[in-house]
């Protein structure tokens, strides 16, 4: 929405990597689902079962807790020997920080000691192995961890050996989190004793099945009371929309005027969902670490966002109040009907960034988020910031692309409890529609330019897979002429979303020959190889929208703003602007919500009251919400048929 001129100018000074990607102002093995007796491996290999169970036995440990905590940690991957955020190397991610790199990391917020982070150098104290060996060998990384654990409960009195009950290991697991308080140390606790619970079963970034049995085990939480860490923010007396369990805090961001020509920001006031439903929850990264975004978000000047979560354990800091309206997702349609999480990182690096605490208390924040505003738990609702249209044609090529291709949205959606999958019984064929679920680890991409122009980005797991203009390996890209409005084909280029199908996407096939699948794709088919031994997309029953009868083509909207008519005097018609793709005859695309809001809140001023400002127009000419390309889209009800899909 064009408005708040100096706001914009301001934002023009402010110097961020590609212009802090995650916010904007609106104006190679398989993956396995948790146990289940079609899923798991049927053995572990003999590598890993033998490293964990053998430092289990080694240095006294449970094999349950050593590997319930390393799964916390990596999901046991050993990352090649990079290292995370926070200095954590191999699947049990050994710390190797020193003092600056803590106080950079920790700040004021949440303070870990030198000393905890540095457990590569605890661990080759106790084992004898050299610093490089924990860094870079699998069997080496998980002595290290399994001698770190043992230390801990021998620290705190408590007995040691492989036979003892995972349920007198909690105060040595808390230790292991390596928190600056005993709130931070008891979630990651909890976190570990509920993957023991579960149980798990995965391949590895390096090709071994691993198992773990679930383990009904209740464990002796009063132990966190022995840690030598301060106390911390308790959740229940935190002014926080948040689970419990999470330990949120909260950093408001400022609602106030600034300048002399009525600006004022960062964000509107509102009464949600009165004022307009909360449909979206929009995954965002910062492109900026987690100290530098805080600062902006307390700027009223800036945008803002409802949440931001830090990379290495995932402590989150809430800003707005799901009731208003944070600017934050560049199209104030999506703004006025979402809630804006801000994840610390940096979308060309990935898993760098993206750790496992993250997406763990990611998650724990969105099913809480979804079930309280009533939020479907899919792909749809559920969305990356690279999903949120452009509002008009011009804004199109502008829109953000966070948090990128190297984002797992399968594995997240396994943590939110809301697989991605197709169904069996439905065939891939001409009218169906398909669900795209590549994998992850083992779906390496090509992908270019996340360092410098003109080179190939590191390899890692990626989560999408490319479409074609023809069923071709070496057929270019698909175009995106909002994207590319010069008409150039899709490229690689790691911003470049304009050709890809990401996971939990859906599509509507139009053909199909041997192993390649055509969809139709902004107007047009896009190709990719989907073998039936191997496939990146499944069958799935649905609802899909068609140009009524008698069309030659049909516009898609960035928006679903009301009619002319529906706007009292005093408040402005805004226009409703197709943007520059259409659906043409014979072509279909999958529903994503056929309960769309037709309406648009005004609000413009820093005092504004109704009948004028701070109000929701709502209009009677109705939307629907559709998978279209690699973004979501709207069309007019009065345009289309809905039919079952094939």
């Amino acid at each position: 929405m064009l408005r708040r001129p100096k706001i914009l100018a301001a934002l023009a000074a402010v110097a961020l990597p590609a212009a802090l990607v995650g916010v904007s102002m609106g104006g190679p093995p398989a993956e396995a689902s948790p146990l289940s007796a079609s899923s798991a491996p049927t053995a572990p290999s003999a590598v890993a079962a033998t490293a964990y169970s053998a430092a289990a036995a080694k240095y006294g440990v449970p094999e349950s807790v050593l590997l319930a905590v390393s799964y916390a940690e990596s999901r046991w991957d050993d990352h090649a020997g990079a290292p995370s955020t926070s200095g954590g190397y191999g699947p049990m991610h050994l710390t190797s920080l020193g003092a600056s790199e803590v106080a950079d990391l920790s700040g004021k917020q949440k303070v870990a000691t030198a000393e905890s982070l540095q457990t590569l150098k605890k661990a080759s104290e106790l084992t004898g192995l050299d610093a490089s060996s924990l860094r870079n060998d699998v069997t080496a990384n998980i002595n290290g961890g399994a001698a770190v654990l043992a230390s801990y409960q021998k620290s705190l009195g408590l007995p040691v050996g492989a036979t003892t009950s995972p349920a007198e290991w909690y105060g040595a697991v808390a230790s292991y989190a390596e928190a600056g308080d005993k709130v931070g140390a008891a979630e990651f606790a909890d976190d570990v004793y509920s993957i023991m619970a579960k149980g798990a079963a995965r391949t590895t970034n390096t090709g071994q099945q691993i198992v773990m049995p679930a383990v009904a085990v209740k464990p002796d939480k009063a132990q966190v009371a022995k840690l030598s860490l301060p106390a911390g923010v308790q959740p229940s007396t935190s002014d926080v929309e948040c689970p419990p369990t999470l330990g949120c805090e909260w950093l408001p961001a400022p609602y106030s005027e600034f300048g002399t020509a009525g600006d004022y920001g960062n964000h509107d006031l509102a009464n949600r969902p009165k004022t307009g439903k909360i449909d979206y929850i929009v995954i965002h990264d910062t492109e900026g670490t987690w100290q530098g975004v805080l600062n902006l978000v307390q700027d009223p000047t800036y945008v803002s966002w409802n949440y931001t979560m830090r990379s290495s354990d995932g402590h989150t800091w809430q800003h707005v109040k799901a009731k208003d309206v944070a600017w934050h997702a560049g199209n104030w349609y999506v703004n006025m009907h979402s809630i804006g999480i801000e994840h610390e990182g940096f979308a060309p690096q990935g898993a760098t960034w993206f750790t496992e605490s993250l997406y763990r208390n990611s998650a724990k924040l969105v099913k809480y988020l979804a079930a309280k505003n009533n939020i479907p738990l899919d792909r749809a609702h559920i969305i990356g910031h690279d999903q949120v249209p452009g509002t008009v044609p011009s804004t199109v090529a502008g829109m953000h692309w966070d948090p990128g291709p190297y984002w797992d949205w399968e594995h997240y959606f396994d943590l939110l409890g809301a697989p991605i999958y197709g169904h069996k019984g439905v065939p891939v064929r001409a009218g169906s529609i398909v669900t795209i679920k590549p994998g992850f680890a083992d779906n390496v991409q090509v992908v270019s330019n996340c360092d410098a122009p003109n080179t190939t980005c590191t390899p890692q797991g990626t989560n999408f897979v490319y479409l074609r203009q023809a069923p071709d390996d070496n057929a270019p890209l698909v175009k995106d002429i909002g994207l590319h409005p010069s008409g150039i084909d899709g490229t690689t280029d790691v911003s470049d979303m304009g050709s890809r199908a990401a996971a939990g996407s859906q599509y509507v096939v139009a053909q199909r020959q041997g192993d390649w699948v055509a969809v139709w794709y902004l107007g047009a088919l896009g190709w990719f190889k989907s073998p039936v031994n191997a496939p990146d997309a499944f069958g799935k029953p649905g609802l899909v929208v068609k140009p009524k009868a008698g069309r030659t083509s049909v516009p898609v909207y960035g928006r679903a703003y009301p009619e002319q008519s529906a706007y009292p005097t005093g408040i402005p018609y805004q226009t409703v602007t197709p943007l520059q793709y259409t659906i043409g005859a014979g072509q279909s695309y999958p529903v994503g919500d056929l309960n769309i809001e037709t309406d648009y809140y005004r609000a413009v001023t820093f005092d504004g009251q109704p009948p004028t400002d701070h109000v929701q127009v709502l209009g009677k000419d109705r939307y629907y919400q559709i998978w279209f390309g690699h973004r979501m889209a709207y069309v007019r009800a009065a345009d289309v048929d809905v039919r079952p899909a094939i």
